[in-house]
């Protein structure tokens, strides 16, 4: 059932503009910018012309998430051993192994026709307030104070970094090299749940499979994960023990773990967009709810942005310039993840005699090789050579096996910066305005989808996308030039409708493509399952008329379609065992909604998992274990609707024992982990199902000092197959923070909420405000209108030129 949120279901503060605007003078300014800043922490900036527009943009973002601004450049720059020490070397090498060294003027202009101008005015609005901040150290924030740091100038570069993107599909792929190598490739496609095509799996008998368990991708890893502390980096009156930091981020590491083995079902998207005929408004509406890492500050960060020709409100990443999710005048727009494949692992013979040559068309080609220092906290200073195939970075050598390893990434093309073509969208028209600057939008793959006030609604599959014609890039590849890209496919060529018939689209990360879709070549096989979507779609296919408070209740809804088909299957089944009879009987009683109040939710929650770790034991060979995170809820359905033999002589048999087993098993770690007494087995409390949004220096830092960074506990509903995705584990580390609802009859309508909050600074007002609103899935409203902010605005600037 759709729970009911009452429209237009804002928590909403009537704070009337009284207060004197703050006058500043800025260095860098060329004209008067003013801006508001309303109760929920977004900054309203407008601005005479473009270059101002952008500079305050990065001058506020800067402002509010200096510290995540400064650790986002050290990542982006391979400088984060200078800061935490040697171990920080590996990741260092990978920032730099992957880092873009193309034309910079010609990177820049992709995003936009005047993209170098708009990334280098964000920027030097960076630096002016990082200029300003460090003339006052003692007034940076805490995380500065306990690491003894100060914020360093940015560069254009550290924008177009990759290091945080959405890339590609590296690690599945070396992971499925080991499974098949380890039982097969057609063992393996038995497992998982490859569609809509047929991959080929069997590896080049070139390739050395047994090779393939090496660390090939640490660098890549390190590179791309996200930066940890330890109680050393702080000032040691601040330290926590080692050994309640050992437990502290062992506990985090289990829960984020259990949550990305559901990787392909839990951290996504989801989008949706109606015809008018299907809203109460009359009126397209567009809602989106991107799901990522839950972290305090936020990845995403709200700005709204005037000057002549702009004037967009939404979100985006803080250290990006212009809106990545959100509208302008004439329509509004999402994203979600189109599984999209722009990586390839390729593995080398190398020469003998010299190793920096590798085989290629049957003759020894050299590899590029750049020589960089690397600065580290604490020791001298490190030398590293970064070698390159003509396919790209080497990631890993075995020199007395004559191997190299390198991963091809479409990524490393000019225009593979995650969300800045979004610039180009930021001021589009017409759909074919939106669809032309899609065009441009190479990382990550994304289903974009749009609505405008003239009753129109489009969806258009984006990212670069390699063309292979002799394999399927789901098993890594020998380098020696037979198997080679066959180019991009051109972006508007990828799968698209507009104003389709049954007046929606619907994306959650599952196959949308149909199966005879013109360029099946570059269509991946490895999506999310339909869990998601499909329940969007039940709701929206009722027939009901929706108002903006059915939306939200969409984006917050717990209903479990797998429970639907699961819970059924232990009718009429024989349970000696008192409790697990009983435990039977509620969840046939119950509605399937994983509400956090709820008592059945727990049992079921608890049943389905115990269900997995069971079916991956049963269904996956133990040699292939560790390379098989989890499994597809859709296949594990499927067995237990029509058991293989490998349930025994009787599978029916061995399913209905597998299912009762599996209850009493999940009884029995119900009372262990919450007691005997069932009354206290609320799904959503702080013993199972809750959330703590975790500063990134928690599990270093002192108890008192970690209570001012983190941002919780709170219960939650749902899990990682619900529309509204809350995870897999005890606490929720993956999910939506931001969500967004528009209805494009009114901009002052639309809806939004971010969490933990605007602000990066835990001694900022805006750092926790949000998070009891999105904590019990309400929203804020999203004011457009320049008369609406004024009603609400709680601050204000009046800027100008130094």
């Amino acid at each position: 059932m759709l729970k009911k949120i009452a429209a237009p279901s804002f928590f909403l503060l009537f704070s009337f503009f009284t207060s004197h605007a703050q006058q500043l003078a800025v260095s860098g300014l060329q004209d008067k910018v003013e801006v508001y800043r309303d109760p929920w922490g977004i900054n309203h900036i407008y601005a005479e012309n473009e270059h101002d527009l952008f500079f305050i943009q990065g001058y506020m973002a800067a402002k509010d998430r200096l510290f995540q601004f400064e650790i986002w450049r050290r990542q982006a720059t391979g400088t984060v051993a200078e800061l935490l020490g040697e171990r920080e070397i590996k990741r260092d090498i990978g920032t730099r192994l992957f880092k873009f060294r193309g034309n910079m003027k010609a990177e820049m202009n992709h995003y936009h026709e005047r993209g170098e101008e708009i990334i280098t005015s964000f920027v030097d609005g960076v630096n002016a307030y990082i200029a300003e901040a460090n003339a006052a150290p003692e007034k940076l924030p805490v995380e500065f104070q306990l690491l003894k740091a100060k914020p360093q100038p940015w560069t254009p570069e550290v924008v177009i970094s990759r290091h945080q993107g959405l890339l590609g599909n590296i690690g599945n792929e070396l992971k499925a090299g080991r499974a098949v190598a380890a039982i097969g490739a057609e063992k393996f496609k038995e497992i998982e749940y490859y569609h809509p095509y047929d991959p080929d799996l069997n590896m080049d008998p070139v390739i050395d499979q047994s090779l393939l368990t090496e660390d090939i991708l640490e660098l890549y890893n390190a590179y791309r994960k996200s930066v940890k502390f330890q109680p050393s980096d702080v000032q040691a009156s601040a330290r926590e023990g080692m050994e309640k930091y050992s437990e502290l981020a062992a506990k985090w590491e289990e829960d984020f773990t259990l949550d990305r083995q559901e990787l392909r079902n839990a951290v996504g998207s989801n989008n949706w967009v109606v015809s008018g005929e299907r809203t109460q408004s009359g009126y397209p509406m567009l809602a989106n709810d991107p799901h990522r890492s839950l972290a305090a500050p936020s990845l995403r960060y709200w700005s709204h942005l005037v000057a002549p020709g702009w004037n967009v409100i939404g979100a985006g990443e803080p250290e990006i310039p212009g809106i990545s999710i959100g509208h302008n005048e004439y329509g509004a727009w999402g994203l979600t993840v189109f599984t999209n494949d722009s990586e390839d692992l390729y593995v080398y013979e190398t020469n003998p005699e010299n190793p920096n040559q590798y085989k290629y068309n049957g003759g020894w080609e050299d590899m590029k090789i750049i020589t960089e220092t690397i600065k580290v906290k604490d020791r001298p200073d490190v030398t590293v050579e970064l070698k390159y195939t003509r396919h790209g970075p080497v990631v890993f050598e075995k020199a007395d096996k004559h191997v190299a390893y390198a991963v091809r990434c479409g990524w490393q093309e000019v225009g593979g910066a995650p969300y800045l073509a979004s610039l180009r969208m930021d001021q589009a028209e017409t759909w074919e305005e939106f669809r032309e600057a899609c065009n441009y939008s190479h990382i990550p793959g994304e289903n974009m989808i749009w609505a405008d006030r003239k009753g129109n609604i489009g969806w258009q599959a984006v990212g670069i996308a390699p063309i292979r014609k002799n394999f399927s890039g789901m098993v890594p590849v020998p380098g020696d030039g037979r198997y080679e890209w066959d180019g991009y496919l051109p972006i508007k060529a990828k799968p698209h409708s507009y104003n389709p018939a049954e007046g929606y689209v619907i994306t959650a990360n599952e196959n949308l493509t149909k199966t005879d879709y013109e360029f099946p070549e570059i269509i991946t096989f490895d999506w999310g399952d339909g869990y998601r979507g499909d329940r969007l779609k039940e709701i929206i296919a009722s027939g009901k008329v929706l108002s903006l408070g059915d939306m939200a209740a969409m984006q917050t809804d717990y209903l479990a379609l797998p429970a639907r088909e699961i819970v059924p299957m232990l009718k009429n089944l024989s349970i000696a065992d008192t409790k697990t009879n009983a435990a039977r009987d509620k969840l046939l009683a119950w509605d399937f909604v994983l509400d956090k109040n709820s008592t059945t939710a727990a049992i079921y929650a608890a049943w389905e998992k115990e269900i997995n770790a069971r079916m991956k034991n049963l269904m996956i060979p133990a040699e292939a274990r560790p390379h098989i995170s989890g499994l597809s809820m859709f296949k594990v359905i499927g067995w237990l609707q029509a058991p293989p033999p490998v349930f025994g002589s009787d599978p029916i048999k061995g399913r209905d024992d597998l299912l009762i087993s599996s209850l009493a098993a999940a009884i029995s770690q119900l009372e262990q982990k919450l007691g005997r007494d069932q009354r206290k087995w609320q799904y959503g409390q702080e013993k199972n199902h809750h959330v703590v949004i975790k500063h990134p220096m928690s599990e270093a830092v002192s108890a008192d000092i970690r209570k001012k960074l983190d941002v919780g506990p709170a219960p939650r509903g749902g899990y990682h197959l619900t529309p509204g995705v809350t995870g897999s584990g005890d606490n929720q580390t993956h999910g939506a923070t931001f969500r967004i609802i528009m209805d494009t009859q009114s901009w002052d309508r639309s809806m939004g909420i971010n969490s933990p909050g605007q602000s990066g600074d835990p001694d900022s007002k805006y750092y926790k405000n949000l998070f009891d609103l999105w904590a019990n899935d309400k929203y804020f409203p999203v004011y457009y209108s320049k008369e609406m902010i004024m009603k609400v605005a709680e601050e204000s600037y009046k800027m100008s030129p130094r």
